[in-house]
């Protein structure tokens, strides 16, 4: 069995890379690739979109919201916007503007449990950027955990 790095555009995002991903061979001699614990995964990229240094993209926007288990009128109710706000930002026609991002991202650290940050830290990071920010991680064998965040 061999590894290799996973470019993981089955989440709906062009910018998850996961290392270490074990490759292995079917009955008809195909190369298989099986992501394991694929809801842990997912939480990790939710944890990667959060870090992020820069602003959150709208295919990342609506990855989060989705794993919030939110409709795009409910999340637009949580940042004082309409709908179509949200669906905007979200095909990339508009950025997000600040104040939302940040709330946006205050948001999914509290509905997803993840690695808290302050308001500061969330503001600052929120702010529009031109180029989409990789997400790396690494599948890891640990009894507690199978994925890590390597960079955001």
């Amino acid at each position: 069995m061999s590894k290799v790095d996973h470019h993981y555009t089955e989440c709906g995002l062009t910018n998850v890379f996961i290392a270490g991903i074990e490759v292995q061979v079917d009955d008809d001699g195909d190369e298989v690739i099986t992501i394991p614990a694929v809801n842990e995964l997912h939480m990790v990229i939710a944890d990667g979109i959060v870090r992020h240094e820069k602003g959150i993209t709208g295919e990342e926007l609506r990855f989060l919201r989705t794993e919030m288990g939110l409709t795009q009128a409910e999340l637009a109710g949580f940042v004082n916007r309409d709908k179509q706000s949200v669906g905007r930002w979200e095909r990339g026609e508009v950025e997000i503007d600040s104040l939302a991002e940040t709330m946006i991202r205050r948001l999914a650290i509290e509905k997803l449990g993840l690695t808290n940050a302050g308001i500061e830290e969330l503001s600052r990071r929120s702010v529009p950027t031109a180029e989409p920010q990789p997400i790396q991680i690494s599948k890891v064998n640990d009894n507690d955990r199978t994925y890590e965040l390597i960079a955001a």
